[in-house]
């Protein structure tokens, strides 16, 4: 049964937003008291946050579609939609978020830390908050947007400060497990470490961390063995420890030929040049195995490397390998820069930006791109004339229909708002204020005009029986 994933596609899906009312007030004695129609709810978001107790990406790779909840209609009476509620999803330190190509979205290092990995969709706004003096009862609301759904991959990259790698049963495990608290399964046999084991080690006034990363093989870089799954649990290290097998029983190995062809896994993955190195000559307690490490190491001290004789089961060297390592860390996190304090970058508009963009695809399609239409149409009854005419006016307010002029649209050209795959398509018909000739008195109602005499109201009655009378005298269907 598999217990730790390092490597998951996470199928995120925010709340959309709800719908705005379309309502008007009514009392005794005041029938039509004006629109009031509430809100709707924002949808909720989908957010990944850093929990330092969460080691694993286990849960999202059974469950791995997530959605957050939608955002509740506006009602009458000016009541608002309730919002939806955030989903928040706890990840491992470490966790590098991707898109479906590869590029990486965040980097969430440290306790606390948070991404939106999906947007909430807006709440459509009620015809209370679209009443003006111009429009003094709405017959329409806004739609709620859709929430963002995203394909996302995470990646978790261990945060440790010391790598051991070497490799199969060249004891890694045994070395950890002595250095620290940590409890790796040890056997004699080789990859019997299927994940990255982490431990922490105290060296003085020093306390850092130490990952066992699963043994590598030659062709480790290119995905032989464990090599591509668990390379990129060294890259945030820094101090790496080459743990070789003095007393290896394969005839054709031999520690400095190990180290050789790890240093080149590791040049092929890439990005560890600037890395501090450490050997430990392994299993020293071993009578042949401390005859090999004498003969080995002037040549990898002749090479600069630190040398250390160990011994996981005799407890040999062991201080001294940890100190210098403490030594090391210590010194790579003096010379770390200092996190600044948060800054807020403000970045203005240019003052030619209008928002959109009006592109002519082919002779007669002109598709316009931008925050604000693409969000008006989403928003937008498209069963409702009167909605229909205030995306018009809302259009026309931002420029759109100057920029299809310019563009050289005429009238029936296709205009579409929106990507090619989900967009609206209407033939354009230019008019001196759009929507004005297709509604007339949009948004009045003449059940808010000022009530008439009721002299006046009898003869209205009376006249409206009369020419309906005379109708049904004309109609003779015999």
């Amino acid at each position: 049964m598999t217990t730790f994933v390092d490597r998951v596609e996470l199928h995120a899906a925010a709340g959309n937003g709800g719908h705005g009312c379309a309502s008007v007030h009514r009392e005794k004695f005041k029938p039509l008291g004006g629109p009031d129609g509430g809100n709707g709810g924002r949808g909720g978001d989908v957010i990944l946050v850093v929990d330092q107790a969460v080691t694993t990406l286990l849960d999202y790779h059974h469950h791995p579609h997530r959605k957050a909840t939608n955002g509740q209609p506006g009602a009458g009476d000016n009541r608002s939609g309730k919002d939806g509620q955030d989903l928040v999803l706890p990840v491992p330190d470490g966790t590098v978020v991707l898109d479906r190509a590869g590029n990486v979205l965040a980097d969430l290092i440290g306790q606390g830390t948070t991404f939106v990995a999906g947007q909430g969709g807006r709440g459509g706004l009620g015809n209370a908050a679209l009443a003006s003096a111009r429009r003094k009862a709405p017959g329409f609301a806004l739609l709620g947007e859709p929430g963002e759904s995203r394909d996302i991959v995470l990646e978790l990259k261990t945060v440790a400060d010391v790598a051991l790698v070497g490799y199969p049963s060249a004891g890694k495990s045994s070395l950890i497990s002595v250095l620290s608290a940590a409890k790796p399964k040890i056997a004699d046999y080789p990859f019997t470490t299927l994940v990255p084991n982490l431990g922490v080690v105290t060296a003085g006034s020093t306390v850092y961390t130490i990952a066992d990363v699963p043994g590598l093989i030659p062709g480790a870089s290119q995905g032989k063995g464990l090599g591509l799954e668990f390379l990129r649990h060294v890259e945030r290290c820094s101090v790496l420890v080459h743990v070789l097998d003095t007393a290896t029983l394969e005839s054709d190995r031999d520690p400095v030929s190990d180290l050789d062809i790890i240093e080149e896994e590791l040049r092929q993955y890439g990005g560890l040049e600037d890395r501090p190195r450490i050997v430990a000559l392994n299993k020293v307690d071993i009578p042949d195995g401390q005859d090999l490490a004498d003969m080995i190491r002037p040549d990898l001290e002749a090479r600069g490397y630190r040398v250390f004789e160990v011994s996981a089961i005799a407890h040999k060297g062991l201080n001294e390998l940890s100190y210098a390592l403490a030594g090391i860390i210590a010194e790579a996190r003096a010379a770390k820069p200092k996190e600044e304090a948060t800054r807020i970058v403000i970045r203005p508009k240019a003052v030619d930006d209008a928002g959109f963009t009006v592109t002519a695809e082919g002779e007669d399609l002109y598709r316009v791109r931008g925050e604000k239409p693409e969000r008006w149409v989403r928003q937008t009854d498209f069963n409702n004339d009167e909605a229909v005419g205030y995306l018009a006016d809302r259009l026309n307010r931002l420029g759109v229909e100057d920029a299809l002029v310019k563009a050289g649209a005429r009238a029936g050209d296709g205009v579409a708002i929106g990507p090619e795959d989900n967009a609206v398509v209407f033939d354009w018909e230019p008019t001196v204020q759009a929507g004005a000739e297709m509604l007339g008195r949009r948004g009045e109602d003449h059940r808010m005009e000022a009530p008439r005499p009721a002299a006046q109201r009898r003869r209205d009655r009376e006249a409206e029986r009369d020419d309906a009378q005379k109708e049904y005298d004309e109609f003779d269907p015999f």
